[in-house]
C-alpha cells in the first residue's frame, strides 16, 4: 500500500494543476468557477497579504465562535461517533450480543462498511445533482445530511429483534446512512474563510478525531456498567440525531465565511 502511495502521489503531481496553472483551463473556464466561489488564486498570493500572512490568533478566535462552523465542527464529531462504533465495538457487539462466531464475524461485519462505501459516494452525487437543478447550496447539502442521519439513527431498532440477519440489515442501513450524510468535507470547501483553508480543515480534523477516542470509551463504559449493548447502541442513535440537529438548527445558511481584518 505504501508504494502504491507513491505512485499516486506521483500522478497526483503531474496531473493535478492549481487552475490557474492548468494547462487546459480556458479563461472563459476560469472567470466562471472563480465567479461561482472557487479560490482560485491560493499558490499565488501577493507578499504582505491577508492570505500570505497565514493564521493569526484572531482569525483563530473568530473560527472558533463563529456559529456556522462549531455547527458544522460538531456534526463531524457527532458524524464520526457512529463511524467509530462500526470500526471499534461492532465485531464485539455481533459475537457477545448475537453470538456469532469470530470467524463469521469477519464476513458480517464487512456488510455494513460496504454500504458504507455506497452511501458516502451516492450522498455526494445527490447533493451535486440537487445543486444543477437548481436547488441552494444550503438545501444540497443540508438534505442528504439529514436524511442520511435519520437513516443511521434506525441503528437503535437493533435493540428489538434477536434475529441476526435482521441485526445485520439494520446495521447496514444505519451505515449507509452514516456514509449518505457525511459531507463534512464538502461543506468545509464550500464555508472555510480562504485565508485559513487548512486550518480551517485541520480544527475540522480535530473535533472528528476527538471522536475516536470518546466513543469507544463511552461504549465500553456502558456496556461494561449495563452488561448489555442497548444503551450503547442508543448512544450511537442519538448521535446521529445530534449530528441532524447541528446542521438543522446550528449551522444556517451555508456560505464562504469572511474574516474580519
Amino acid at each position: 500500500m505504501g508504494v502504491i502511495g507513491f505512485v499516486l502521489t506521483a500522478l497526483w503531481i503531474k496531473l493535478i494543476h492549481n487552475p490557474t496553472d492548468h494547462p487546459r483551463m480556458s479563461e472563459e473556464e476560469l472567470k466562471f468557477i472563480s465567479e461561482n466561489g472557487a479560490v482560485v488564486d491560493m499558490d499565488h498570493k501577493k507578499p504582505g497579504s491577508a492570505a500570505a500572512s497565514g493564521p493569526k490568533l484572531h482569525y483563530i478566535k473568530q473560527l472558533l465562535s463563529n456559529r456556522m462552523m462549531l455547527g458544522v465542527f460538531f456534526g463531524q464529531y457527532f458524524i464520526n461517533t457512529i463511524t467509530w462504533f462500526f470500526l471499534t465495538w461492532f465485531p464485539i457487539y455481533l459475537v457477545q450480543e448475537k453470538g456469532m462466531s469470530i470467524l463469521k464475524v469477519g464476513l458480517v461485519a464487512s456488510i455494513p462498511a460496504l454500504c458504507g462505501f455506497a452511501g458516502g459516494v451516492l450522498g455526494g452525487v445527490f447533493s451535486d445533482y440537487l445543486i444543477k437543478r437548481g436547488l441552494s447550496l444550503t438545501l444540497a447539502r443540508k438534505l442528504p445530511i439529514v436524511l442520511g442521519m435519520l437513516l443511521a439513527s434506525t441503528i437503535i431498532l437493533c435493540n428489538y429483534t434477536n434475529t441476526t440477519t435482521l441485526v445485520v440489515m439494520l446495521m447496514a442501513l444505519a451505515f449507509f446512512g452514516k456514509g449518505f450524510g457525511a459531507l463534512g468535507w464538502p461543506v468545509i470547501s464550500d464555508t472555510a474563510p480562504k485565508e485559513i483553508v487548512g486550518l480551517c480543515g485541520g480544527v475540522f480534523n480535530v473535533f472528528g478525531n476527538v471522536a475516536s477516542i470518546v466513543t469507544p470509551l463511552v461504549i465500553g463504559y456502558l456496556v461494561s456498567e449495563l452488561h448489555s449493548f442497548n444503551a450503547a447502541l442508543v448512544f450511537v442513535g442519538c448521535s446521529a440525531l445530534m449530528a441532524m440537529v447541528c446542521y438543522l438548527f446550528v449551522v444556517g445558511d451555508i456560505k464562504r465565511m469572511e474574516l474580519q481584518k
